[in-house]
This record gives C-alpha cells, structure tokens and sequence, in this order.
C-alpha cells in the first residue's frame, strides 16, 4: 500500500522574493517528482515539519525517495536527531549505511558525527558510538557530552566519570552545564564529591541545573543532609530543585521531611506537579490517614489519574494500616471495585482493619449495584466488635440505601441504641432518594437533637422527588422561624426544583430574583430541568445562558435545549444548539449502565457496544419489545433525532443502555443476586421517558421488580408502576 501525505515547500519567487508556501499531496510512489528542480533548503524545510508533527517515517521515506543532490548536512543531522529521540535504533543503522554510500564525505563532518554519537549513545549502542569518537580526528565538548551521557544513562557510572575526567584533559573543551548533570546523574559519593569541588572551582555553583543534579547525587548516596545544606544555599528554586529534595527524603526514608518540604513549597507559592505528589506519596507510610488522603485528592485535582496512586501503591511493601485506609479512601468514590479490591488485599496481607477502615470501605461499598459487599462488611463489622460504633452504623445506613435497599438502611436505623445528627440525616436522605417523603416527614418530629442546613436539605429533597409542593414551602418557610437556621445555596436549589417540577414556573423565577446570594450552577441547572419538563422556552434559554458563563464545558444546557426545541417539533433550532454544542467542543457525557451478575460487573454503553454478548442482548431485546407493544408500550420518539428515518429513531431508543442490561439481567436471572425476582440497573445520568415507560410495562409483564438507580434518585418499578408515580 502507498503511503500518502501533504508536502509543505517554502518557496521563495526568484523575481520579487517574496515568500509563498506550496501545498501538494503525494504518494510514496511520486514523491521523486514532486521535489524535482528544488533546493536541498526545501527538503530540509520539509523533514522538519515531518519530524515535529511525529512523523519520522514519512520524513524518512520522502528521504530516501529524493535526488541525493537534495541531501544536506543537515538534513541528515536532523534525521539522526529525531531517531536518537525516538530511540530508533534500526532506522538510523540504517540511514548511517545510507550514508555511507551516497555521501561519504560526510564521514569527517564534526556536526554529523556529533549527531551520530548522539544517537548511538541514546540508543544504548555504546561500542559503535565509542569507535566513532576514536576514529574524529577532531572533537568538540559536544562529542565529549554525547558520549559521558551516553554511557551515564546507561547506567555505567565508572566509564561516564572516566570519559569526563580525560575531556578535562583536552585542550579548549571546557565541560559545560549539561556535561556536569550527565555525569553526575550517575557517579558514586566520592566521585560527587571530587565533581562538586570541581564545580565551585569553576564558578558553576550558581547554576540551578547542576545544583539540582547534586541534590539528587547527595539524594541516591544517602547523605540527605549534605543535599539539603546545598538546597537551603540555593538563592533561587526551580520546581526540579523541589522535586529533588523531596525525593530525596523519600530516599532516606524521612517521610515527614518529605511532607514538611512540601508543605514549605506550597507556603512559597510554588506550584506542584505530578512528580512532586508521586514522591510525596512515596513517603507517606506512617502518616497521618487526613495526610495522605489530602495528598492523594491534590493529585485527582491537578487533573491525575488516581490509578496511578492505586499502580504505585500495590509496588511498595507498607505494612502500614493507616497508609492502605488514605489508599482506599482515595479510591472509594472513583472507582469502589479497586477500593474493595485493595481491603482484600489488606486482609490477605495480615493487617486488621480499624474502624475508620472499616467506615471507608463501606463509603466504596455504596458504590456498587447490589448491597452483596456492604452485607459482607457488615458481618465482619460485628465480628470484630464494632457493631454498636455509631460511624459504621451511619455508613451502614448509606451504603444500603445507596445500594437500593432502604429496608437494610432502616433495620440499622431502628436498632441503633445510640443516633446522632448523621444518623438521622442519612436516614431521611435515604428516603428522599427512593421517593419515600411522607415516611421522612413522618420520621423528622421524632428528631431527639436540633436539625441542621444538612436535615432540611434531605428533607427538601424528598418533597422535590415526591411533588409534596404545600409541603416543601412549610419546611422552607420553618427553617428560620422554628429553627434559626438561614437557607442556604443547596435549599434555595430544592425550592426551585419543587416549585419547577409542580408547574409553578413564575414562583421559581421570582424565588430567584428575591434569593439573598448569586445562585449558582444548581440552582439554574433545577430551574432549566423545570422548563425542559414544562416546554418553557424563553425561561428555558436564559437559564442556558447562565450554564454556559458559570460551566462552559458541562453539556447539560446544550442538551436540555436541544431537547425542549425537539420536543416542541423545533427541530431546526435543536440542531443549530447541536451545531454549537460541537463547534464549542462541548461533548455530552455517554449513557453507561451497570448491572452485577455472579461476583461480576457488567458495563453497557447505548447499543452494547464493546459488550462480547451484544448480539444474543440485541435478539433477545427485540423479542421483548414486540411483546411489550403487544401489552401497551409505544416507543417516546420525539427526542430522538429528527434527521433520521421513523425506524431508525424506534432503534435509536430501543437500544439505550438500560434497556440492554435488563435484558442481559433476565439471560442471566440464576446468577443475580437474590435469586433473580429483584433486577438492579444502576445509571449514570437520569433516566429517559421512553426507558421509564419501557421499564414500567417490563416490570408487569417479567413479574420482577426492577430497581434504577440514575443520578438523581431510585426508582422502583413493581406491577407497571413506578414508585415516584411518573413524577421525576
């Protein structure tokens, strides 16, 4: 097969020398032609812009397919730059050879062979690139430094100080900078020594570049006060200075030094990277569990990947119980499966779990789709002798509800000798979640302690999902006046929710404008859920508006206006929302839902795509939908695209993510949980209309109960009737 791509010649016109630039698209086969009558400066031009746009083959090919007339100095030194960065080996034995045979005066060249050592060392070719160097007749401090740190980053330490010690020999080669940090980054403690007595002899001491390479010489040697007398000398630091000392406390296993410097860098303004929470979080066995998970979360936040903690974490040999609490911590939200993972693993390595330990993972265990885990830790709870820790009772009762199992989170409610304030929120949360507000307001006057913003929230909430609007009001309007307690930005959020959701629309509007503070991104994103509910369009777009300023990036207006227009037959303006949607490099987060079956997890994406059974899922879904319509079901297509055909759409909707994990639920009812008569999906956005009536008729005519869990609340259907009685 031919390759093909665009040639880019920087032309100059030989008349008025103005410069244009050439745009052409060649194949492998014609590139010959295309550079006829050219400069060796075009070919250059050309292999540069190959080279810095990572394609190092098609600058190779477009080589070796040109005149050799075209061929230059440097063209070839660029060439065997880019392998030596690329490390590849083959392909620049190759072009040497080229070389060799086209344009053997290139043999004497400094700058070339420079370049060749370069890439031999690089490499780990060091014999070729040694007989190189012996056989210049003239050498330069550049030679010299390709070869010391060649042989320094091989790890030949010994060879890389001897090379550097003859070069000090040479007449008119004075080391420089980067010679000094090559051989350094590789030498022993005495030779460190010898080369920083060398350094302050001439004058180098004041380059941060070679001071931070003998911070980290001092570091490997384990002479951490030597490095840390250096550092504290330094009149300016870079982050690799930071960096260095910090890995160099980790290194002498002072941990909290580590910490300390850390905290010193951050006291001075100085920002962070990466390898900074890598080595600090190296050092963290014995620290305070707050520490280490301070640490971990600054890492998630500087936009890493937690994983990379869980990778590092399962190399190191920390015996420590606090130190594997902060590394489950960090994981619990993310990603629960690697967090239950880890206290496996906890486990199997003799460590006994304490009870924050125990309250972490039961927080992973609300993560998952059944409530299989949090029973497991519930029964290891009461063996180790903590079941009556008021802690692990409130984790009981959130993991269960989270889990879809309210009638678990109310037992540990009902049979706590002792609640506190979280206790009883997290009980009237739990309602709300599964639309069970009346059993929450009933709870609330029982309340033996004074409410907080927290209570009033959960209480809020649960008018909101259950559209007890009279309700609401009262326990808003209560909050100061019986309680003393000043609504918040999360009460102001529930009362437009409530309001919206009722078709009080005007009364939202108006709570708005009268609220004591700048509503924020959720107050708007309640207000727009209203309007998308109720077709409010004009409402609708200044609450878009507000989205866009306060969260560019974030989906949900693009959507839910796309949505209102498509649901009013404004189909061109929801593709023109689309159309902006895209050009903003907006993108909207994937449909995904989650079922157990056995001990596993499945993951369906819309289609099933990805998932090894799609095709049975897909034959056996289609067999449900025909006797779902058969009992009622009509597909909901008025959100779906307006630009494709009526089947199509029908297709669209039929193959949502929720409705390809019931079905793989029921391929598989044996090995679900509880024996198959319960079907638990979790989502990770709201649920459709179209799934909703889907899972409705489903739950009849299966004579299962379905529960949903997407990001709002639970949804129970039982009979073909959902438990929030079609108010979400």
């Amino acid at each position: 097969m031919q390759e093909v791509f665009t040639l880019v010649l920087f032309m100059r016109c030989p008349t008025t020398r103005a410069c244009f630039v050439s745009i052409r698209s060649f194949s492998s086969s014609n590139l010959l032609p295309a550079l006829a009558g050219h400069e060796p400066n075009d070919l250059l031009n050309e292999v540069r812009l190959l080279s810095s746009r990572g394609q190092l083959h098609q600058a190779l090919s477009l080589f070796y397919n040109s005149s050799p007339e075209l061929h230059s100095l440097q063209t070839y030194a660029t060439l065997f730059n880019e392998c030596a960065r690329h490390g590849y080996l083959q392909q620049g034995l190759r072009l040497h050879h080229f070389m060799l045979a086209h344009f053997p005066s290139c043999t004497s060249d400094l700058f070339v062979t420079n370049h060749l050592i370069n890439m031999y060392s690089k490499c780990g070719y060091l014999q070729y690139a040694h007989q190189l160097f012996d056989a210049m007749p003239k050498r330069n401090v550049v030679s010299w430094t390709a070869l010391v740190s060649g042989y320094a980053q091989c790890g030949r330490g010994v060879e890389s100080f001897r090379l550097f010690s003859d070069m000090l020999a040479e007449r008119d080669c004075r080391p420089n900078d980067f010679a000094f940090t090559s051989v350094l980054s590789s030498c022993d403690y005495l030779c460190g020594k010898q080369l920083h007595a060398l350094v302050l002899k001439m004058g180098l001491g004041a380059s941060v570049y070679v001071t931070n390479s003998l911070i980290t010489m001092y570091s490997k040697s384990y002479k951490v006060e030597e490095a840390w007398t250096l550092f504290k000398s330094l009149s300016c630091w870079s982050l690799v200075s930071w960096n260095s000392m910090i890995a160099g406390f980790q290194l002498a296993k002072l941990g909290m030094h580590a910490v300390g410097v850390f905290v010193k860098m951050h006291h001075e303004g100085i920002g962070f990277n990466r390898a900074t929470l890598l080595s600090v979080f190296s050092s963290l066995c014995g620290s305070h569990v707050e520490v280490a998970t301070a640490f971990m979360k600054a890492y998630s936040e500087l936009g890493g990947d937690v994983s990379e903690f869980y990778h590092l974490f399962l190399e190191t040999s920390c015996q420590d119980i606090i130190f594997w609490t902060s590394m489950i911590t960090a994981l619990a939200e993310p990603d629960p499966a690697k967090a239950f993972f880890l206290y496996r693993r906890l486990l199997r390595e003799g460590l006994t779990p304490d009870l924050y330990t125990f309250s972490i993972v039961l927080k992973a265990c609300a993560g998952f789709v059944t409530e299989q885990h949090a029973l497991a830790i519930h029964s290891q709870v009461i063996k180790a002798g903590f079941k009556d820790e008021t802690v692990l009772r409130n984790a009981l009762i959130h993991a269960y509800a989270r889990c879809g199992s309210i009638a678990l989170s109310k037992k540990v409610f009902e049979e706590m000798g002792c609640r506190d304030l979280v206790s009883w929120n997290s009980m009237l949360k739990a309602y709300g979640l599964h639309g069970k507000a009346k059993e929450a307001l009933q709870l609330f006057p029982q309340m033996d302690l004074k409410p907080d913003t927290a209570t009033f929230v959960a209480l809020l909430s649960a008018c909101s999902h259950c559209g007890m609007v009279e309700e609401g009001l009262r326990i808003f309007d209560s909050m100061f006046k019986d309680h003393g307690i000043i609504p918040q930005l999360d009460h102001y959020a529930c009362m437009v929710d409530i309001l919206g959701r009722a078709g009080r629309i005007v009364e939202a509007e108006e709570l708005i404008r009268r609220m004591p503070m700048e509503p924020d991104s959720v107050v708007w994103s309640a207000l727009l859920g209203s309007c998308r509910k109720h077709g409010e369009t004009q409402l609708a777009k200044t609450a878009v508006s507000k989205l866009k300023q306060m969260e560019p990036e974030n989906s949900l207006g693009y959507v839910q206006m796309s949505n209102i227009y498509s649901s009013g037959g404004r189909f061109n303006e929801a593709g023109t929302i689309r159309k902006e949607m895209d050009g903003s490099g907006v993108r909207k987060e994937p449909g995904l839902s989650w079922i157990e079956v056995g001990n596993q997890v499945h993951e369906f994406a819309s289609g099933g795509r990805h998932h090894p059974q799609r095709e049975a899922i897909c034959t056996k879904l289609q067999g449900l939908i025909g006797q779902l319509k058969e009992i009622g079901y009509v597909p909901e297509i008025s959100l779906a695209l307006h630009d494709i055909e009526e089947e199509h759409k029908q297709e669209q909707l039929f193959h949502h993510s929720e409705k390809m994990a019931l079905v793989f639920a029921v391929m598989n009812e044996g090995k679900l949980h509880g024996g198959g008569n319960v079907i638990r999906i979790m989502k990770n956005i709201r649920i459709c209309v179209d799934c909703h009536n889907f899972m409705k008729l489903a739950s009849g005519f299966l004579q299962k109960e379905i529960i949903v869990r997407d990001s709002n609340r639970f949804h129970h259907f039982k009979d073909s009737i959902c438990s929030c009685n079609d108010y979400w």
